[in-house]
């Protein structure tokens, strides 16, 4: 008998096109001829599960579940392919703990501990598995000033949301003036900030994913922007940016890289399928982190996608995995 999988899509945030892309890529590499696969929608206004006639049938938030035809179903594993709020935060899996629903990916307490850049920062520091640029958060309804912020950080520095993806909201700043706008643009995105250190060196990427008690590290991509770092638009258009997987490494910034991944995904409690974000600083070679992302693009062209193939997988053979370790799960 095929078990239901609820494959949930789109998101509250500027991602949710990302989201889509994302579960198009996972939905046709999953077994249909093992799994039932029911898309879910979730918007702040509804969630929903459109049939193959096009109607609309409303998800039932009291169990989870969709009636069709006068047919209750339930859901044996939930496959999250959202990318922000509320998939990446926390919220979604502490909703599917309640339920006794199992699920992709990280519990609701790594989600939201990874998905705010400046908490997780400072819990990786006490690890000391790898560098740590200066940073300082500062609160959309907290005062701030330039002179505190320059006490703390010096620029360049880049200026984030603190709790956001697909590079929304950030901007590279090099004089003063630059400053109080690019923090006024990621305010629009987050009511908290990030405003973190330039780190000049070679951008890299890796995936790492567990299975069968063991940490499998993927081989890492760098990343070259056209643009002046990697956006919204360098990650999301063709051309602007070059992908290189695998990356051309030296062994040994190979390896440090590969252990340093298994570490901070095993010091972090992760699970299933997680991306981690480099700088390797051009003028004393040692690795800088950026961030952690417990639910990566999984677009065709994404970066773990690149990856799995780049390792001799296929995409069905690694979702397939990513399922049952989620069904395995303790």
């Amino acid at each position: 008998m095929k078990q239901n999988i609820a494959l949930v899509a789109g998101g509250f945030s500027g991602e949710y096109e990302v989201s889509i892309k994302s579960c198009k890529t996972i939905e046709s590499n999953l077994d249909s001829e093992k799994y039932n696969i029911y898309k879910i929608l979730i918007t702040k206004e509804a969630w929903w599960y459109e049939t193959k006639e096009g109607d609309r049938i409303d998800v039932d938030k009291n169990d989870f579940s969709l009636t069709l035809k006068d047919s209750k179903i339930h859901f044996d594993l939930v496959f999250i392919g959202i990318h922000g709020t509320p998939g990446e935060d926390g919220k979604l899996q502490g909703y599917f703990d309640m339920l006794g629903i199992p699920y992709t990916g990280c519990n609701n307490i790594v989600s939201s501990l990874t998905f705010n850049k400046g908490f997780c920062n400072k819990v990786l520091k006490t690890h000391n598995i790898v560098n740590i640029a200066r940073s300082v958060v500062i609160y959309h309804n907290i005062p701030y000033t330039l002179g505190v912020i320059l006490e703390q950080v010096k620029l360049p520095v880049f200026v984030k949301p603190n709790e956001s993806g697909s590079s929304l909201g950030v901007s590279k700043v090099t004089r003063l003036e630059e400053l109080v706008p690019a923090i006024e643009k990621a305010f629009a995105e987050d009511k908290q900030v990030i405003i973190e250190e330039y780190i000049e060196g070679r951008e890299f990427s890796i995936g790492v994913y567990s299975h069968n008690g063991k940490v499998t590290v993927l081989p890492p991509t760098e990343i070259i922007s056209k643009k002046e770092f990697f956006d919204y638009e360098a990650k999301y258009t063709t051309g602007v940016t070059d992908e290189i997987t695998p990356a051309v490494l030296d062994k040994d910034v190979l390896t440090k890289m590969r252990h340093k991944t298994a570490a901070i995904y095993q010091a972090l409690n992760c699970f299933g399928i997680v991306r981690l974000d480099y700088i390797l600083n051009r003028h004393d070679g040692e690795l800088y982190f950026l961030e952690v992302n417990t639910t990566p693009g999984q677009s065709d062209n994404s970066l773990i996608p690149q990856q799995v193939r780049a390792a001799g997988m296929t995409l069905k053979e690694f979702y397939q995995i990513i399922v049952d370790e989620a069904f395995n799960r303790k």
